[in-house]
């Protein structure tokens, strides 16, 4: 890695506290990048507007779709911004070239009818891990809460008696969200009853779980892939092959509340969207349902 691009991911971990994931992301479009550059025999402080042009026109090759290479410009633009600001290019090319337009892609959602099936079938199970996992659907879905917030929850972020939790999200921002009573009384269960069996696993204490929320079944600190992990064996096991995953329940939380006539600006505050702009795409999805609704029930709508 080079000076400047070691300097920029630091800057990016330590100043503006993005996450690791994010962190490896943006250096591998910038390693991309200079992997195109460099082999046009340019250095990064002789890119302009026509060299980003043949990148972008490599990456479609490539078949990347939209999505992925407004991201990578994106960062690009980001990273040259800094560059600019620390002396490092005399200016920023990528604000002369625009990014592919990329269509919408609306989050997937469950109906409420899905989400009361999946929580009753999961019941079912007779393994000594569903008290845990029936918290964590529970959890997700009456919160709101990003896979990495989650997994991240400490037992002091959550106040049972209130139903509230303590969230600190992207940029450590801190936030509150709650949870409604019948998720409340599979959470205490979970805490009073069956988190103890994990902490203790295999007869030893694991010190470095002790203040979080959610441990895997190794009595460990549960993470992101653990979280996915574990949704996607509920799936299978309950048979219903929602293709579910920690967005889905997040997804549809937000689009459950708008469809029960919660403002838009809560739900943001919930979802702790820092763009109302970013929330917006509920109400798409929400007038999809409309729709929907209205082929099913209005007898004219209804094919012959």
């Amino acid at each position: 890695m080079t000076k400047e691009v070691e300097e920029f991911i630091n800057h990016l971990k330590l100043d503006l506290f993005y996450s690791e994931h994010t962190c490896d992301a943006y250096e591998r479009d910038i390693v991309s990048f200079y992997e195109f550059i460099f082999s046009q025999g340019k250095d990064y402080n002789e890119v302009d507007k026509e060299l980003i042009r043949d990148f972008l026109a490599k990456e479609l090759e490539k078949e990347h779709n939209e999505s992925t290479i407004a991201r990578r410009m994106s960062c690009l633009r980001h990273f040259y911004n800094y560059l600019l600001i620390h002396n490092y290019v005399s200016q920023n090319p990528f604000i002369f070239v625009s990014s592919p337009k990329k269509g919408i892609r609306y989050p997937d959602v469950l109906y409420p009818e899905q989400v009361g099936r999946l929580f009753e079938l999961n019941a079912l199970r007779n393994d000594p891990l569903v008290h845990r996992d029936q918290t964590i659907l529970m959890l997700l879905y009456a919160s709101g809460l990003r896979a990495s917030e989650f997994v991240n929850l400490k037992i002091q972020d959550v106040d049972i008696r209130h139903r509230s939790i303590r969230v600190l999200g992207k940029g450590k921002k801190e936030r509150y969200t709650m949870f409604d009573e019948l998720t409340r009384d599979q959470l205490k269960d979970y805490v009073q009853n069956h988190r103890d069996e994990l902490i203790y696993k295999n007869g030893k204490l694991n010190p470095d779980s002790l203040d979080y929320l959610f441990l895997n079944a190794q009595g460990k600190k549960l993470t992101v892939r653990g979280l996915e992990y574990i949704l996607k064996k509920i799936d299978d096991e309950t048979g219903l092959h929602y293709g579910l995953h920690p967005h889905t329940l997040r997804h549809s939380f937000a689009t459950h509340l708008l469809e029960g006539g919660a403002d838009l600006r809560v739900i943001q505050e919930l979802l702790g969207h820092s763009s109302i702009n970013t929330t917006q795409i509920y109400t798409h999805v929400s007038e999809e349902a409309m729709v929907e609704e209205y082929k099913n029930a209005h007898p004219r709508a209804k094919k012959h």
